[in-house]
């Protein structure tokens, strides 16, 4: 784990960030003392766009909100 103290993360900051995209943990302290930590974004698995789509629409159907479905709550807010 690498130590970067903040004022240099502040003014180089394109660089720990970088080292974190790449995997690496960097530990950000002020005066010694650890203060953040950046580290890389947990990967996520990409869903693809035509299955979200068939998702969302399952899932809006029989949800309501406040008693109302989606489409009235549109209609609605167009009043």
């Amino acid at each position: 784990m690498t130590r970067v103290g903040s004022y240099e993360a502040k003014t180089k900051l394109s660089e720990p960030l970088k080292r974190a995209s790449r995997g690496e943990r960097i530990v950000v302290t002020k005066h010694g003392v650890p203060i953040a930590e950046l580290v890389p974004v947990a990967k996520t698995e990409r869903v693809p766009p035509k299955e979200a789509i068939t998702a969302l629409k399952s899932f809006r159907k029989g949800h309501h909100l406040n008693g109302m479905s989606i489409r009235q709550l549109i209609d609605k807010g167009r009043m």
